[in-house]
């Protein structure tokens, strides 16, 4: 934890030069992360975008990185980690998919203590949709995908989260948990 805590400066610096550089969206290889990004950007959110060339820089850390900093104006700023799911051609009903593994759990808890006062980290989930009959809170389109976004605090994720697999070491939310504390991606910022 100690060599963590080295990296704050260097994080902040990093943060600082990447914002002034945010003309360019990062190479996005995932359409999740992607429409993600584009929200941001198309209303004008100030982020910056933890791109894979930045990972390799803290491969000592042994942590898995997470994808996005976020600056909120309206609480703290989210060190945010994207989890793409499908949910696409579902009747009768939206069940969300909400694992994640036990390790980007442990990695992003640290990551926040890392970052300190001021960062929440939070699990996005962004799930491909139907295209939706009237649009709601977090709902987007983006390259001719229809996109819904929830973001729910990691501390609120540990939790409620149970077991999903021994085997694939991943956890969950039952879905009434989720649907109490996950709030829309507009709610975040």
């Amino acid at each position: 934890m100690d060599e963590l805590k080295l990296l704050r400066p260097l994080l902040q610096l990093q943060m600082a030069a990447q914002i002034s550089k945010m003309t360019i969206m990062a190479d996005r290889m995932v359409h999740y992360e992607a429409a993600f990004e584009h929200y941001l950007r198309e209303r004008g959110i100030p982020y910056v975008a933890v791109d894979e060339a930045k990972k390799a820089m803290f491969s000592n850390a042994k942590l898995k990185s997470f994808d996005f900093v976020v600056y909120s104006k309206n609480g703290p700023n989210l060190l945010v980690d994207i989890k793409g799911r499908q949910l696409r051609g579902k009747s009768g009903g939206t069940s969300f998919q909400t694992w994640a593994t036990q390790q980007d759990v442990a990695d992003l808890l640290q990551w926040q203590q890392v970052f300190g006062e001021g960062f929440c980290a939070v699990l996005m989930f962004v799930y491909w949709i139907d295209p939706p009959l009237v649009p709601e809170a977090g709902m987007f389109e983006h390259r001719e995908r229809w996109y819904r976004v929830m973001g729910i605090e990691l501390g609120e994720y540990q939790e409620h989260m149970r077991r999903r697999s021994v085997k694939w070491e991943t956890v969950a939310l039952p879905q009434a948990d989720f649907r109490s504390l996950a709030r829309p991606i507009e709610n975040w910022l």
